[in-house]
């Protein structure tokens, strides 16, 4: 099919753009010196044609299908590398850091691999299961993964950056990695955005499962007790960072713990 090819095509423009972005990391780190403006400007160019390949492939995917192309997790996983791509492009068009991309890259290529050995079939779904409060819960679902990504990738950068200052390590890398004010409010706005988008995802999916499965708890109840669970912990965050005033790398931390139990649900009870 056509979306396999701009599919495959996605594949290897993100993984030179890995390449070219991890190069830009390891320039910094050995030669002490910043890496060439030509090959940031490269590392975004290949990266916004994987980007645009990865775009035509879902809007094939979407016409073949007819629905959403979110209802199984090789699709869900496709869209998740999409959609922290096009955070990237974002953070990047209005801060103008090229650092971020060698962290959001690898995990979009990493992702994109993962979906690539799920089956790639249509899948025959019960008439009775689509509708509009599937695509509406799946989307809701997946951006509220990618903004949990976006704080747990912030955690990270914010606790290197600490390490740095800590250990007065002021090298090229410290010096092109956002200051920790901007780090911790990343962090702070991602968990703001991904947490609404979360609740409205597991209401959503009650709503949905009531209407295709005739039970708000649907037959998948692991799944919804740990979505629970981890509704609970961003909760708990949230009020930690607003009411009681958690220190910005208490929050990094937890951004990071928090990370691990979403993607281990989104994986492995999809």
């Amino acid at each position: 099919m056509l979306n396999i090819f701009f599919f495959k095509a996605t594949l290897i423009f993100y993984f030179l753009g890995t390449l070219f972005f991890l190069l830009i990391l390891s320039w910094d780190q050995r030669q002490g010196t910043g890496a060439p403006s030509w090959t940031q400007r490269l590392a975004v160019i290949v990266t916004g044609s994987g980007f645009l390949s990865h775009t035509v492939a879902l809007a094939i995917r979407l016409k073949e299908s007819g629905y959403v192309p979110l209802a199984n997790l090789q699709e869900a996983v496709s869209f998740f590398s999409w959609a922290i791509v096009l955070i990237f492009f974002w953070v990047e068009f209005k801060y103008h850091i090229y650092i971020l991309g060698s962290f959001i890259l690898p995990l979009a290529f990493l992702s994109l691999i993962s979906a690539s050995a799920l089956p790639n079939k249509i899948p025959d779904l019960n008439p009775t299961l689509v509708n509009t409060l599937l695509g509406i819960h799946t989307t809701l679902s997946v951006l509220g993964i990618v903004a949990f990504t976006l704080a747990f990738i912030a955690g990270i950068m914010y606790l290197l950056q600490e390490k740095f200052l800590k250990s007065k390590q002021l090298n090229t890398l410290y010096q092109r990695l956002p200051p920790l004010d901007q780090l911790d409010q990343w962090n702070k706005t991602a968990i703001l955005l991904g947490f609404p988008l979360l609740t409205l995802g597991i209401i959503t999916g009650a709503l949905w499962a009531q209407y295709a499965l005739g039970s708000y708890w649907g037959g998948n109840n692991s799944k919804q007790a740990l979505s629970l669970g981890i509704w609970f912990f961003y909760l708990l965050v949230l009020h930690g960072r607003i009411t009681i005033g958690w220190r910005a790398t208490k929050a990094a931390r937890l951004a990071i713990i928090g990370f691990v139990g979403v993607i281990f649900i989104f994986v492995t009870l999809a």
